[in-house]
């Protein structure tokens, strides 16, 4: 019995991923109305979609993809100059405002809350600019309510949530109790999860044993997805790195959710730089700042648990987007399920690699060319080469 107590000792120090797990993710604006979102969407898509100054002018909710910058990427195209280049996406949401009472009905409460659940990580956009021609829902601006709000309503839906499922699988524990030990831990489980959401808690913060993290992705709740929170504000204030609101937003996030991801940026100077981008260059320098789109999409990516590999050369320069610890043979798979089932090597270098020798030949000679088998686990950035074999057989 010891060496099984290790062993479960052992899988709940290294945690499961809280979510789902693969690459089709998705990441979803989310805040009150008229904080920003559409704007700031219009500007990661440089599409244009109604950014109106009125509550829930988001309906239904836009998606679009956005490019992932990478230098990386960049150089490996114009080293290789192929005709195709394909690099990693970011799948965005736009979601429609939340006000209080979501979780009960008010505003587009169901709609916004089914969006959210449908969405693998969370923006949360928190307004600090003062613009009396851009009105707030509640009247005066104080972003530290509105992700009060936001999250007291996530937590409400997802209590509401767990109460119906609780009720269902309390049938099954209490017609075969022990005999269905699968149901008993569910159940448990989301007993415990429920009391912690009543205690304030989000399920992101709590600690979870493996186990019980494979019970809770079956309901991906609300209150687990990883937030990024994105301070919105006027240029003028972002341009100076100050604002009223700066330090009181850390100190409440450091207390609510110790180690959050907070970005400052600007909507507005986002949407002047896209608007104007023969003067952009010149307004950066003589203001002495810089857009931090980049860093959004590059941190929300990340916090998916994504990353991608690259295959390259003169015909394609391309980024394969794969989960974080994916193994050689299934990376090899996202390129064609052959090069998983016959996989038989994966011929690895490192982009600084190539970047600093010119060529795979010179690698080679360099001794930085690897070869490495079916437990590899591929890095981020990693340039691969799969070797693989199918024969008839192995296709049946």
């Amino acid at each position: 019995m010891a060496p099984k107590k290790k062993k479960e000792e052992e899988d709940d120090s290294d945690p499961f991923f809280l979510g789902r797990f693969g690459t089709s993710l998705k990441i979803g604006i989310v805040g009150v109305p008229n904080v920003g979102k559409s704007t700031f969407f219009n500007v990661l898509c440089k599409q244009s979609i109604p950014a109106e100054n009125f509550p829930f002018c988001t309906i239904d909710p836009n998606e679009s993809r956005v490019v992932v910058p990478d230098e990386r990427f960049d150089w490996l195209c114009d080293h290789f100059k192929p005709p195709s280049k394909v690099p990693a996406y970011l799948n965005v949401v736009d979601i429609a405002g939340l006000v209080k009472g979501a979780s009960e009905g008010e505003g587009l409460g169901n709609a916004f809350l089914s969006h959210i659940r449908e969405c693998d990580a969370i923006f949360s956009m928190m307004r600090v600019f003062d613009d009396p021609d851009v009105t707030h829902v509640d009247g005066e601006v104080d972003p530290i309510r509105d992700t009060e709000t936001i999250f007291e309503e996530l937590r409400l839906k997802d209590i509401d949530y767990l109460e119906k499922q609780i009720e269902k699988v309390h049938k099954v524990v209490a017609r075969l109790g022990d005999k269905d030990k699968a149901a008993k831990l569910e159940y448990e489980t989301m007993i415990k999860c429920r009391e912690l959401l009543k205690e304030g808690n989000d399920a992101r913060k709590c600690k979870w044993a493996n186990k019980e993290i494979d019970v809770l992705n079956k309901h991906l709740l609300l209150t687990s997805k990883p937030v990024i929170y994105l301070i919105n504000m006027s240029i003028k204030d972002y341009i100076k790195k100050k604002n009223k609101w700066l330090v009181k937003i850390k100190q409440y996030l450091d207390e609510a959710d110790p180690g959050a991801i907070m970005i400052p940026f600007s909507g507005a100077l986002e949407q002047k730089l896209l608007d104007e981008p023969d003067e952009a260059k010149q307004f950066l320098e003589e203001n002495k700042t810089q857009s931090n789109l980049n860093k959004i999409i590059v941190t929300g990516f990340k916090t998916l648990g994504l990353q991608y590999f690259f295959t390259v050369g003169t015909d394609e320069v391309r980024a394969w987007t794969i989960p974080r610890k994916t193994k050689a043979p299934q990376a090899a798979g996202k390129i064609h399920t052959d090069m998983e089932r016959g996989f038989i090597k994966a011929e690895v270098y490192k982009f600084t690699d190539i970047k600093e020798l010119g060529s795979e030949t010179a690698i080679k000679n360099g001794g930085r060319y690897k070869m490495e088998g079916k437990n590899y686990e591929v890095l981020d950035g990693d340039i691969l080469n799969i070797k693989f074999n199918v024969t008839a057989e192995k296709k049946k």
